[in-house]
């Protein structure tokens, strides 16, 4: 059996499968793709596929439908992403450029990929921890209040009151604001401490208690904030795919409430080096998902790296390049709009 030819006709069950939800045989595939060859040649392959374990036969008499290694042949051998339309690329950029601040840009980040792909979308919160300062802003607040902001490369805003026990110098504010962010911005999390830890030397001992504790709120607000977090949108869209799709919904759903799951997941398919990466069934090596298929990627850096991930949870009969497609695309734009 040819070896691309064997690839041309998996290729052709995966899709007869996901557009009609209906085992796939030979005859179907004879009547709905140009494959070149006898409907005899087709069953002969179709059985080779079937004794490696790439199609399965659900019951007696009926077409053939994709294993969890079938799809994943199917995924790996992608060429190319189904690009979006025009349209859907500006709906995409139009929709995200209108966001107000960080929650806003997440919040329809992962909305959008729900409507995309009528699947479960989940966004990965930028956390402080990958995330760097931009900038840090020292607004005196009253005779003996200081207003501490933080704002990093991916938008995200802390502020912090500092109530201090003399009145403020807002000449001593306005430099140790300039040191910081001469010090501070652009850093990583676990590179401020070194980066702040000589910040006091360059002040009048009298100063040095306001500089103390400035980066001591800096400090604390960032290991405070620094916690793991995700957003979820279009659960409901499990109660829409067939009975054959996701036998249980209850798993999944319980999977999903779970966010260490989700963050493990994330975590591992960071490492992932395919730009976008996918899981499908019992490679999620969770009990509750291995009926879906897991498709995501990073966002947040205009470099090539990433802060965060985004990505779809659907049934193992989803539309993989169409999937891998709207999150790589809504991605994309979340990265651009993070940078400005």
């Amino acid at each position: 059996m040819s070896e691309d030819r064997r690839l041309d006709v998996l290729r052709a069950i995966v899709e007869d499968y996901v557009a009609t939800k209906e085992p796939v045989g030979s005859r179907a595939l004879v009547e709905r793709h140009s494959l070149g060859v006898s409907p005899a040649t087709i069953r002969n392959d179709m059985a080779a596929l079937e004794e490696g374990g790439y199609i399965a036969q659900p019951h007696t008499s009926a077409g053939r439908v994709p294993t969890d290694k079938g799809y994943r042949l199917f995924v790996d051998q992608l060429s190319t992403v189904k690009p979006l339309s025009s349209p859907e690329r500006r709906a995409i950029g139009t929709f995200l450029e209108t966001a107000q601040d960080l929650d806003d840009v997440v919040d329809r980040a992962v909305r959008l990929i729900a409507q995309l792909t009528h699947q479960v979308a989940v966004v990965q919160y930028p956390s402080l921890r990958r995330s760097a300062l931009r900038h840090v802003e020292l607004v005196p607040v009253g005779m003996r209040h200081l207003l501490v902001v933080l704002i990093t490369d991916t938008g995200r805003v802390e502020q912090r009151t500092l109530e201090l026990g003399a009145d403020l110098d807002e000449s001593v504010v306005a430099r140790l604001r300039t040191r910081l962010n001469v010090s501070a911005a652009g850093r990583r999390l676990s590179e401020l401490p070194l980066a702040l830890g000589e910040l006091a030397e360059g002040f009048a001992p009298a100063d040095k208690t306001l500089v103390n504790a400035v980066v001591a709120v800096v400090e604390e607000t960032l290991a405070q904030e620094s916690e793991e977090r995700v957003v979820l949108a279009g659960t409901a869209n499990l109660a829409r795919v067939g009975s054959s799709d996701v036998r249980s919904i209850g798993p999944v759903l319980e999977a999903l409430e779970e966010q260490v799951v989700l963050l493990r997941l994330f975590s591992e398919m960071a490492e992932d080096s395919a730009a976008v990466a996918v899981r499908i069934g019992r490679e999620t090596q969770h009990d509750g998902l291995i009926e879906t298929s897991f498709v995501t990627t990073g966002y947040g850096d205009e470099g090539g790296g990433s802060v965060a991930r985004i990505g779809s949870i659907g049934p193992l009969r989803m539309d993989y390049p169409g999937t891998m497609s709207a999150v790589r695309a809504v991605a994309r734009y979340l990265t651009r709009i993070l940078a400005q």
